[in-house]
C-alpha cells in the first residue's frame, strides 16, 4: 500500500511541475531592441509568472528585428519543433509602418493561427494600433484586423500590447518606436494581467 501511495505521489508531483513553454513570436519590440535581453518584456513576463507561483512556465523570446506577418507561418513551423504549449503572436507593427495592405497582413496572421491550431498549440493574439498620421481608414482597418481574427478563431486576445507605452516619450527610446526598460515593464504587466487567469 505504501509503495502504491508513494508511486502516486511521484506521479502527481511530476504532473504539477511539468515544464511548459510560452513562445513569443514577435519583432524588434519583442526582441528587446535597445535594452538587454533580461530587461525585455518576455524575460520580465517569465519572472512575473514565477513570482505568481507558475514556475513551470518558460517564456521563449522569439523576437526578430524587422519581422513582418509574412514571416509568421514559416517561423512557427521552425519554432514548433521545440513543442511549445502556447504561442503569443505579436507581429504586425512593421507591416503597418511599411504600409502593407491590411488584407495581406490578415491573411498571414490567419495562416499562422491555423497552423498552430493544426498542431494543437494554443494561440494568444497581441493587438496593435497605428499612429493617426497613417490615415484614418488604414489605422481603423489595421486595429479591426486583430479583433476580427480573435473573434473568428476564438483565441485569447490582448487588444493593445503597447497600452500606456506607445506614444509616451517617458517609456520609449529616442526613436519613439521602441520601448525603454520602463516601457517593457508596462508591457509585461499588460500581458501578465491578461493571461494570469488562463495559464
Amino acid at each position: 500500500m505504501r509503495t502504491l501511495l508513494f508511486t502516486l505521489l511521484i506521479f502527481f508531483s511530476s504532473i504539477s511541475f511539468a515544464q511548459k513553454k510560452l513562445v513569443i513570436l514577435g519583432d524588434s519590440i519583442t526582441e528587446g531592441y535597445g535594452v538587454s535581453k533580461e530587461a525585455a518584456y518576455p524575460a520580465l513576463l517569465e519572472k512575473k509568472l514565477h513570482e505568481a507561483g507558475k514556475k513551470e512556465w518558460t517564456v521563449i523570446n522569439s523576437g526578430v528585428s524587422g519581422s513582418t506577418t509574412a514571416s509568421a507561418p514559416g517561423r512557427m513551423k521552425w519554432l514548433f519543433k521545440t513543442k511549445p504549449d502556447v504561442v503569443l503572436l505579436a507581429l504586425g507593427a512593421n507591416d503597418g509602418l511599411r504600409g502593407v495592405k491590411v488584407e495581406e497582413s490578415q491573411k498571414n496572421l490567419a495562416a499562422a493561427i491555423e497552423y498552430a491550431e493544426k498542431e494543437k498549440v494554443r494561440v494568444i493574439l497581441a493587438g496593435l494600433y497605428m499612429p493617426p498620421n497613417y490615415g484614418q481608414d488604414y489605422t481603423a482597418q489595421f486595429k479591426k484586423m486583430f479583433s476580427d481574427l480573435a473573434k473568428k478563431y476564438k483565441v485569447t486576445f490582448i487588444p493593445f500590447i503597447l497600452d500606456k507605452v506607445a506614444g509616451n516619450p517617458k517609456y520609449n527610446l529616442a526613436d519613439g518606436i521602441h520601448p525603454n526598460e520602463e516601457g517593457h515593464k508596462i508591457i509585461a504587466d499588460t500581458i501578465f494581467n491578461s493571461l494570469k487567469g488562463t495559464l
